[in-house]
């Protein structure tokens, strides 16, 4: 039986959300957000095939390329991201407002194959059976580890983290192809054990990244970006990391390209917009030395 798949097809699984950016107290922005959202803004500007899951309440406010599944029964995901402009606190306080309904196995596609799977929640709607059914269906599955560890003060929202081993998808680790995490993240993945299993790529910001796998560890160079707002950098970067992945490059150089998409995200407030001609102007390049072929 010949399988139903797109060359270099993506399946993106995690919800859009609404994001509030404040400031002392004062509502300095409003935008869409959901990694899902970043992701498909980077894999769309280049052009690679992608089937969006996601869902959203009746309230969503914004018009997109990848419709969302509209739950009846919850409100669309809030997120609040407080800033503070005291010196002691340079990090954000995420909340979590309100939750949409979570994810399931049967929201899937079922007669379907993808190359590619990104397993990309932001408020904890990727249930383990979820994740197990894309693995099913996906020959490569990224993950970014906040999809899976992330857990919610049950009064106000705020956003912490607990280990893998207890997040209920430990037993899955071994099937993941790639797991991004933060440089806080990482803290709670146990990076020397993970490695053994996938291929585990750590953010660090304006420093670049680190790629882990088995017995390798290598520093990726950054890009130099004026931060405005760092929503979305570490889903852009996946986005990017994807993308070199998908046109064949190594790791380390599509490693460098999700720091390219990055370096862009933060230097805006909300959703990038990717200026084609500067993509086209980066030349990436395999050990063949063949264009990753952005589109135009």
């Amino acid at each position: 039986m010949r399988e139903n798949r797109e060359p270099s097809s993506c399946l993106v699984v995690g919800n859009y959300c609404h994001d509030v950016l404040m400031k002392d107290g004062v509502v300095l922005a409003e935008s869409l957000g959901g990694a899902a959202s970043f992701i498909s803004a980077v894999l769309d500007g280049v052009s690679i095939p992608s089937t969006l899951i996601t869902k959203v309440g009746s309230d969503f406010s914004y018009s997109v390329t990848h419709p969302p599944l509209v739950s009846p029964y919850s409100k669309t995901t809030l997120f609040h991201a407080h800033f503070s402009s005291q010196i002691q606190r340079h990090d954000r306080v995420l909340k979590r407002v309100h939750a949409c309904e979570p994810i399931t196995p049967s929201d899937l596609p079922h007669s379907r194959r993808f190359q590619f799977g990104l397993g990309v929640g932001v408020a904890g709607e990727i249930l383990p059976e979820t994740l197990e059914k894309m693995l099913d269906i996906c020959d490569t599955v990224f993950v970014d580890v906040q999809a899976l560890i992330r857990v919610f003060d049950p009064a106000d929202g705020t956003v912490s983290l607990v280990h893998l081993r207890d997040s209920g998808f430990h037993h899955l680790l071994r099937r993941i192809g790639f797991l991004k995490a933060s440089s806080e993240e990482a803290t709670y993945i146990d990076v020397e054990e993970a490695k053994k299993e996938c291929c585990v790529v750590v953010t660090n910001g304006k420093d670049g990244c680190t790629v882990y796998h088995r017995n390798v560890e290598q520093q990726i160079a950054p890009f130099p970006a004026v931060q405005v707002d760092p929503t979305g950098a570490g889903d852009s970067f996946l986005g990017g990391l994807v993308v070199g992945v998908a046109h064949g490059l190594a790791v380390p150089d599509a490693a460098l390209l999700g720091n390219f998409f990055g370096s862009l995200t933060v230097g805006q407030v909300g959703l990038p917009k990717f200026d084609l001609r500067l993509l086209q102007a980066i030349a990436f390049r395999n050990s063949d030395d063949t264009d990753i072929g952005v589109a135009n």
